[in-house]
């Protein structure tokens, strides 16, 4: 534990400290008056009931519309499955701004079902629903999914032979095993639409503010620290309870299980039903996934006289606005040095601390299990203001360093790593550790011929999710990028942020490069983690 205790020591609980302070202790004394003033304004507590809604409303929508989805990727195999498991992923990583953008043009004025049916959905609450679900589904199909497709069907067949219905058999056998995976995707699923910004921003307008969106108005536009800071330490303590609740209903739950391949689970679809249930499937994928990236690709290619690469070209040339101090293209690449780094933070931080997490050492661990999450659930702002605050003098004076980036990202990506190993870890029987042990194998031979093998494909799909996660990370990075080394989203948003047909149809290019490079990294993730895990069980 003390290498993860440590780092989010450093960079997290220290800069949103350093921001608390500066905001409820301005001149040298605590003002904890202020919290009772904020929290009774009538326009503070609109923005509080409005995100607990709204995030409930989306986890409750995003699992009723994802978890088939699960089971679908889990259970079935079909053609093209690795390539559509990766298009998937691709809206979780794509900027919120550009995501709102995108629904706005589906849904919004002179949008897609305007022109087809004259629904207008932008001034009501369902578009932003809609946009989590879409954020969202992978999360759902990943962390479920993943669990679900090494859960031996042979233990749900045993309970039908003995008399058990098929609903019976897998309510009281596969059920209880998915409940924590099922639980963690909740839990990330709720942290995210309960601290969202750029949808929120875009498609509430002025009608809906969530909390996320309040502590950035405070901050950047009113210039209102103190309230910002309120608004923080309540975040901070929403999240905080709610953790703590996942982790004590997670913790009653955990049992062994007995974990295969997932090439042994996965077959065709069979009878009616099953090709039904896939159809089902692949249509809402089409509709909610498929639909709003083919928009951002048509506009990308659709230019003032006709289509063509235009956009395409001016990305790498500098504009006369001074929008940028380098050529938007450059930001390809800066984004993947960053992410490949913040990857490989987050999966050395996420594993440790999820070995660790396995070894059920009393509170303190537990406590720290909650920790973990907390990055999810605290504004992406007060860490990025926090970062500029406290990293800027000796001995950690990063303001100048590339390295501030990934670092930011990987706090990130450190609780998917946790949230996706520490499964698939606790099902492992601690009796196949302890005959290890009775043969003479030491602890890190045992942990490598016991829970490595087991654990090789959670390892692979959190590195996968890390590196999708820092590919599109925003609210943070926007505040700690170089000028001169923008990332994809950072990018795209001062694309969006500049009037011209030209700037917008820019950020359309530069979002479908980003869309690309996402579904082929984790096409090649698909293909590596199919080929190391084949023939090793």
């Amino acid at each position: 534990m003390a290498l993860p205790v440590a780092f989010f020591a450093v960079f997290f609980a220290w800069p949103v400290v350093s921001i608390v302070d500066r905001g409820l202790r301005p001149d040298g004394d605590w003002r904890f008056g202020r919290i009772g003033e904020t929290l009774s304004r009538p326009d503070i507590l609109d923005v509080l009931g409005f995100t607990a809604w709204q995030a409930l409303a989306s986890t409750g929508l995003t699992l009723l519309v994802a978890l088939p989805g699960a089971y679908v990727f889990a259970r079935f195999d079909f053609p093209g499955k690795g390539v559509l498991r990766a298009v998937v992923t691709v809206p979780f990583v794509l900027p919120t701004v550009l995501v709102g953008t995108a629904f706005l043009a589906l849904v919004g004025r002179n949008g897609l079902t305007d022109e087809l049916w004259g629904l207008r959905l932008d001034t009501s609450v369902w578009a932003i629903l809609l946009a989590h679900v879409f954020f969202n589904y992978a999360v759902v199909v990943r962390t479920v999914g993943g669990l679900w497709s090494q859960l031996d069907p042979r233990q749900e067949e045993a309970a039908r032979v003995l008399g058990a219905s098929r609903l019976t058999a897998w309510r009281t056998v596969t059920l209880p095993a998915l409940v924590p995976a099922v639980s963690a995707a909740a839990l990330m699923v709720f942290l995210f639409t309960f601290t969202s910004f750029g949808v929120v921003q875009i498609l509430g307008g002025d009608a809906y503010t969530t909390l996320e969106a309040e502590i950035y108005r405070q901050t950047a536009r009113l210039l209102d620290l103190p309230t910002a800071a309120v608004l923080t330490l309540v975040q901070f303590a929403a999240v905080g309870a709610i953790l703590g609740l996942h982790a004590w209903t997670v913790r009653r739950r955990e049992t062994a299980l007995r974990l295969v391949p997932p090439e042994r689970t996965a077959r065709r679809p069979r009878g009616a039903g099953q090709w039904a249930l896939l159809g089902g499937v692949l249509l809402s994928v089409a509709l909610l996934i498929l639909l709003p990236l083919g928009v951002l690709v048509e506009r990308s290619f659709a230019g003032p006289g006709g289509y063509g690469l235009g956009y395409y070209r001016a990305l790498g040339s500098l504009d006369e606005s001074g929008t940028f101090l380098v050529p938007p293209l450059e930001a390809i690449g800066n984004s993947l040095r960053y992410a490949l780094a913040a990857t490989a933070i987050a999966v050395v931080i996420g594993g440790l601390a999820a070995a660790a997490l396995t070894r059920r050492a009393g509170r303190l661990v537990r406590g720290f299990d909650a920790l973990l999450m907390l990055p999810l659930g605290v504004s992406a702002v007060t860490v990025g203001f926090g970062f500029l605050i406290t990293l800027d003098e000796p001995p950690l004076d990063l303001r100048a360093s590339w390295i501030l980036v990934p670092l930011a990202q990987a706090l990130v990506g450190v609780p998917f790593v946790v949230r996706t190993m520490l499964p698939v870890l606790r099902a492992v029987d601690e009796r196949l550790r302890e005959a290890a042990a009775v043969l003479g194998a030491s602890p890190w031979r045992a942990w490598r011929e016991v829970d490595l093998p087991l654990v090789r494909r959670a390892l692979l799909i959190a590195a996968g999710f890390a590196f999708a996660v820092s590919l599109g990370e925003f609210g943070a990075t926007v505040f700690i990028a170089r000028p001169d080394s923008p990332t994809l989203p950072v990018a795209v948003a001062r694309l969006l942020g500049r009037p011209g047909e030209l700037n917008y149809g820019q950020a359309m290019a530069l979002s479908t490069i980003l869309m690309v490079v996402c579904a082929v990294s984790l096409l090649l993730l698909e293909r590596l983690r199919t080929d190391r895990t084949s023939g090793e069980f």
